[in-house]
């Protein structure tokens, strides 16, 4: 939805815009043109290291590399650190995009797309954390269940659960993308619109408890308020239910926001045509008071 975020965010007219997703650049490349010449700042923060690699590379190779960007290697949750290194307390603009880039699901290596076979990693960051692969063989049947039904709201959970230890008695254990796509398949009847993937909210859920994704959303919703000047905005993007009941409770319950979006925007048609992965998307925008 870059229209309706440029549309939102710059409303204002804020001079430094944190982009706290910054993944294929997009949403940053449309706020910059926006911001007036020669002046603001665009800071980009990222989990994934191929982000500010590729970043670094462009700012090394591109005579024309757009000097008001910076991109750091770090998670939103970690913007006031991103703020203090450029000299800033606060920002005017917050950006989230809660989606995954189209990079990332075409690395057949990361595990995000289970339309291609590779190591069942997850990770946004593949150098920290533990993969799902790892996570799976670490916890239990109950804890596997539980995480599937709480973060994917899965209803077979129990019985992939199941058949995922199962495997790992049996030597088996649950390495691969096709692993766990074979065992979904198995476990998950298909649904009548046949329009959602077997393994679709299996794979949200291990991604979601990898990266502790709920916990970053909440604590960032949580200490937003203190990073961003009065009168600023947060534009938050959300795809599936969890994370837009999260923005949703946030935005109404912490007196410093005020709401500027009472319903979700919706990604317009054309979007959606053009782009069929942001038919899920919402956007919620809330206004420092």
């Amino acid at each position: 939805m870059p229209d309706e975020v440029v549309e939102w965010v710059m409303e204002t007219s804020p001079l430094v815009i944190v982009d706290g997703t910054y993944g294929g650049g997009g949403h940053a490349r449309r706020l910059l043109e926006r911001l007036p010449s020669g002046e603001g700042h665009v800071i980009g923060l990222d989990r994934d290291p191929a982000v500010s690699q590729r970043v670094e590379g462009e700012e090394a190779t591109n005579p024309s590399f757009d000097s008001r960007l910076t991109v750091f290697l770090a998670s939103y949750e970690q913007t006031p650190k991103a703020l203090a290194r450029l000299n800033l307390e606060q920002a005017d603009a917050l950006v989230l995009d809660l989606g995954l880039s189209s990079d990332q699901l075409a690395d057949r290596n990361r595990g995000f797309s289970f339309t291609q076979d590779g190591p069942l990693d997850l990770r946004f960051d593949p150098e920290n954390g533990t993969p799902a692969n790892r996570w799976l063989a670490q916890h239990d049947e109950k804890q596997i269940a539980d995480a599937i039904y709480q973060y994917g709201e899965e209803r077979f959970s129990r019985r992939i659960a199941r058949a995922i230890v199962a495997r790992a008695r049996e030597r088996r254990p649950v390495e691969s993308v096709n692993d766990l796509v074979e065992i979904c398949r198995r476990c998950v009847p298909r649904s009548r619109n046949h329009d959602i993937h077997p393994a679709t909210r299996t794979f949200q859920a291990l991604r979601i408890a990898v990266n502790d994704e709920l916990g970053i959303l909440e604590r960032t919703l949580a200490d937003a308020p203190r990073w961003i000047a009065a009168g600023g905005r947060l534009a938050v993007i959300s795809f599936h239910s969890l994370e837009d009941r999260i923005v949703k409770t946030a935005f109404r319950d912490d007196d410093a926001w005020d709401v500027l979006t009472k319903k979700p925007l919706r990604p317009s048609e054309l979007e959606i045509a053009n782009n069929p992965r942001s038919r899920s998307a919402k956007m919620r925008v809330a206004q420092r008071r």
